[in-house]
């Protein structure tokens, strides 16, 4: 297989250090609640994927699906979803946690920018924290547009413009600008080395509009009033309360 470099890069990063989610993984695939990036925003309150109730019987593919927790939401919900993911290690956790919870739905080991599986397969495409920013957007939406039928939905998760502008290499996100507009596009990180895409907004909304996507929301995600510092050391609890850390993007494949 043929990988470009980013997503080389990033497979490795994610195999290295995939024993990191295995009790993550199975906190959500304990739940049948459905929730949303690190402040683990409800869906009740987010309400990016509509009526629950009108998941049922929907084909879902998950772009980036890691341990594919949020695949056995879906599955819980009674749709038929399929996890895509380019890390082996990620994969093997996913299935080590069907046969611990005894819920089964296909999982493939590929990239979501080139996904072995036919055009119009699905209702819905999903992508919290995977494709959405570990693949180029180039790439892995035209290949969710290619995905999905006309109508179809497809809703992603990823970390806000704002935090990414002033995002640092080796602590949390401050009140500065440290990088300029256009770089964001790309961000390379030493530690462990991966490669992180992040779109600008207007750069985007033609990337999805040029894809036959019409947008129907976008969700800036500020953490619950409940909420305590999360796990991870890139954005604090403090800022978040200002700033929205994350973004979640619903957009559907236009019928004709």
């Amino acid at each position: 297989m043929n990988l470009p470099e980013h997503v080389v890069k990033n497979r490795d990063a994610w195999t290295s250090t995939s024993g990191d989610w295995v009790a993550p993984g199975r906190k959500s695939w304990e739940t049948d609640v459905i929730t949303w990036g690190i402040w683990e925003l409800p869906e009740s309150e987010v309400q990016a994927l509509g009526d629950l109730a009108q998941i049922k019987g929907l084909d879902v593919v998950e772009l980036g699906c890691g341990t594919a927790y949020f695949s056995a939401w879906m599955a819980k919900l009674g749709a038929n979803p399929v996890g895509i993911d380019i890390t082996a290690a990620q994969l093997e956790t996913a299935r080590a946690f069907q046969a611990e919870f005894d819920l089964h739905f296909p999982l493939i080991e590929a990239s979501a920018e080139e996904v072995p599986l036919p055009d119009a397969s699905f209702d819905f495409a999903i992508s919290e924290y995977g494709a959405s920013i570990w693949c180029d957007p180039t790439k892995w939406i035209p290949e969710a547009t290619r995905l999905l039928r006309p109508g179809g939905v497809l809703v992603f998760l990823r970390n806000s413009t704002l935090g990414s502008l002033t995002a640092i290499a080796d602590g949390p996100s401050g009140s500065e600008l440290v990088r300029d507009y256009h770089s964001i596009d790309r961000m390379e990180w030493d530690n462990p080395p991966t490669v992180e895409f992040q779109m600008p907004h207007g750069k985007l909304i033609r990337l999805l509009r040029a894809n036959g996507f019409e947008i129907e929301d976008l969700v800036e995600v500020f953490p619950p009033a409940d909420a305590v510092e999360n796990r991870y050391d890139y954005i604090t609890l403090e800022w978040a309360k200002k700033w929205p850390s994350e973004e979640i993007w619903r957009v559907r494949k236009r019928a004709g």
